[in-house]
């Protein structure tokens, strides 16, 4: 069968697109700080993708293993085709740079490498360099007595070839580790951005005193940063944890990137210890590092040259001067972050750390602030005497560090933490109150889609819910029981649970839609969808006539538009200022039709993590929540449409089309009814006007 024909994608050639639809907002008319973020953005994604996916791919190789994945293509046909898809897009990447930094130079804002800045300037980085930069960097030398050093996960250095100034028939081999703690990018004024390995080569002989430089190049190495930890045979989890992120600063090299004009006998040194395959070396003719770019990016002297800053809003119930349990006892609040403000979750939990009635605080946390005011509020609250439960998710990975710091602090102040379950990844983001009201207990639940972390609640798309429903305190109460203790019944009634029952309730829901044939509709938004059996069952609805539509931001495993299994599947991923993230499903023939969920459908969510599920009761809210889906299948600026052979078609506006950007359209949504209700805290006409001014929209 060829691939065309075939349901299934591959999933990091999926993965590539995704990365390449990022890099693609450097094609649009968008500011040109924006466009620094985006390339950014791409190398911090590609970074990840060969710390942890390319890395899988060479062991699954060196394991001998012919096929992998529903698409069955080997490991090695697989790292053929990525290697070759990355060279060819590192021209691309180049070609983006360049052309950002000419269009800087334009409106005043230069990088420039040393050689290129006047006498003035150049004393400016030498003063710089001998007073911030020689005190931090590390010169090392290599030979027989100074073996070849141990090289960080993506640690950046200068290597150099040295002649002795006496016997210049002498060479010596070296490097500069230039430590992260120096910045990328030195400003020797306040337009004017150096790379800083520009200045460090200028003083290498400085650096080596008695020997003359000959050549050098800038290089940058990627490992293997995958932490395999075997929880059974862990005493102390946390001691383990902390050995494997040693291990991973260890793991085996994967890639070296190196500049172009590299001497060939210092590849040949670095190579000779690092043993790199040589279709994993990329020469880059721009500086290494790009997603060091927000540094420039950031540069609020020129904030003209990037989007207008957009303020997340508070509306009514939530305000000032209003108690957050009175008004989530009235009613299910939904938030729609990033356009709503994180604000009312942190005053959730602050509320609750302070009030007198409140005898328990329980939540999951995944990835959090490295300031978090949340953190802040469960210590106090355990410091008073509340009883404190916090699920801290240790292996979330490249947050574990962070994490081990929040979890011992929380141990300090007297609260109860529990580090994850055997085998398993908590991915669920919800928490819950507990207020003693006269002599009954009332319950007051969140459930998010996103990660209680205010920083990315800034620049994610995700959905949050307030609710006091009996149904959902009984089902959360349950699952905080399950992750603190023995329990052997681990499904719930109103809310779902993976890995045993969110799968089989959404084939439940898709098989139910099916039976309806073309009356059956599915609407599906989520990051990532891989799932064998998932895409299978969908595959079935679509030949049974249901009409699917698959908001699907990165990873998609199922192939639209194939005779006889998808064609009545569409595939869109929406890609701008902010990442989608929020999860949101609608089956329109299932009580209750709308849900929201911390998974993506994908094996490591459904089957190796708890995650939850919600359903979304209020009919208001679920037309909310639809109407919010119709939108980004409307949008024709940010939509990417996935073709049949796997590649993604940028949607443009047709002629006679209106023009319709889904992020731009949710902020003046939100800045409407804002303004219309300011100072008001009538929800009834908030969600009244919200509703219009959606459909208007």
């Amino acid at each position: 069968m060829s691939r065309k024909q075939s349901l299934f994608i591959n999933r990091e050639l999926s993965w590539l697109r995704f990365n390449s639809r990022v890099l693609a907002q450097c094609n649009k008319d968008i500011p040109l700080l924006e466009k620094l973020k985006f390339l950014a953005i791409y190398t911090t994604n590609l970074d990840e993708f060969y710390m942890i996916r390319i890395a899988g791919l060479k062991q699954l190789f060196a394991a001998g293993v012919v096929t992998s994945g529903s698409d069955e293509m080997s490991p090695l046909d697989q790292l053929r085709e990525i290697r070759k898809y990355l060279q060819n897009e590192h021209k691309i990447v180049e070609a983006h740079y360049n052309d950002v930094k000419n269009s800087l130079a334009k409106e005043n804002l230069f990088i420039k490498n040393y050689e290129e800045l006047d006498e003035g300037l150049k004393q400016k980085c030498d003063t710089y360099f001998f007073s911030n930069i020689l005190p931090v960097i590390v010169p090392i030398a290599v030979d027989a007595t100074h073996p070849f050093p141990h090289l960080n996960n993506l640690s950046f250095s200068l290597a150099v070839k040295l002649s002795d100034v006496e016997h210049p028939e002498i060479l010596k081999y070296g490097m500069i580790r230039i430590s992260r703690v120096l910045p990328r990018f030195i400003q020797p004024n306040e337009n004017v951005y150096v790379p800083i390995e520009t200045i460090v080569k200028r003083h290498a002989e400085e650096i080596f005193p008695g020997y003359k430089l000959i050549s050098s190049c800038v290089f940058r190495v990627t490992r293997n940063a995958d932490i395999v930890i075997e929880e059974e045979e862990a005493d102390d989890f946390m001691m383990i944890l902390e050995q494997g992120l040693k291990l991973r600063r260890k793991g085996a090299f994967v890639r070296m990137q190196i500049a172009h004009d590299a001497d060939p006998e210092i590849l040949e040194f670095l190579n000779s210890h690092m043993k790199i395959f040589h279709k994993d070396i990329y020469y880059s003719k721009i500086p290494l590092t790009l997603s060091s770019l927000w540094q420039i990016a950031s540069n609020k002297d020129f904030s003209h040259l990037a989007n207008p800053l957009y303020t997340p809003k508070t509306l009514p119930p939530f305000g000032e001067n209003i108690n957050i349990f009175e008004a989530i006892d009235k009613e299910d609040i939904m938030l729609m972050h990033p356009y709503e403000s994180f604000d009312p979750v942190v005053q959730f939990v602050k509320e609750a750390s302070k009030d007198p009635k409140v005898i328990s605080i329980r939540m999951t946390l995944y990835r959090v602030d490295k300031n978090s005011p949340i953190i802040q509020s469960l210590i106090d609250a355990a410091s008073d005497g509340k009883q404190v439960t916090v699920m801290v998710e240790l292996k979330a990975r490249f947050d574990e560090e962070n994490n081990l710091h929040w979890a011992k602090e929380l141990e300090n102040a007297g609260a109860h933490v529990i580090y994850g379950i055997t085998g398993f990844k908590v991915h669920a983001k919800v928490s819950q109150v507990i207020r003693q009201v006269g002599d009954k207990l009332k319950f007051y639940m969140h459930f998010g889609t996103g990660n209680y972390n205010g920083s990315s609640a800034k620049i994610y798309t995700d959905i949050s819910l307030f609710t006091s429903r009996n149904e959902f305190a009984n089902d959360s109460t349950i699952f905080f029981h399950i992750l603190s203790g023995y329990n052997k019944n681990r499904r719930l009634q109103t809310l779902s649970m993976s890995p045993f029952q969110i799968k089989e309730r959404i084939i439940e829901k898709i098989k139910f839609e099916a039976s309806k044939g073309k009356e059956g509709r599915i609407i599906a938004k989520m990051n990532a969808l891989i799932d064998t059996d998932v895409i299978n069952e969908l595959s079935k609805a679509s030949n049974a006539g249901v009409k699917i539509d698959l908001i699907v931001r990165g990873v998609c495993g199922l192939r639209p538009n194939v005779a006889g299994k998808s064609e009545n599947i569409r595939v869109r991923s929406i890609v701008g200022k902010y990442l989608e993230h929020a999860r949101i499903l609608y089956f329109k023939h299932a009580e209750p039709k709308i849900y929201i969920s911390s998974a993506d459908w994908m094996p490591r969510n459904l089957e190796r993590r708890l995650e939850l599920m919600t359903p979304i009761y209020e009919p208001r809210l679920q037309e909310r929540m639809l109407e919010l889906l119709e939108l980004q299948l409307s949008d024709n600026e940010l939509a990417f449409e996935l073709q049949q052979d796997g590649e993604y078609k940028q949607l443009t506006v047709k002629d006679n089309e209106k023009s319709i950007n889904s992020h731009d359209v949710l902020e003046a949504y939100v800045n409407k009814i804002y303004k219309s209700l300011k100072k008001d805290t009538d929800k009834a006409k908030a969600d009244l006007i919200a509703t219009k001014l959606l459909k208007e929209s």
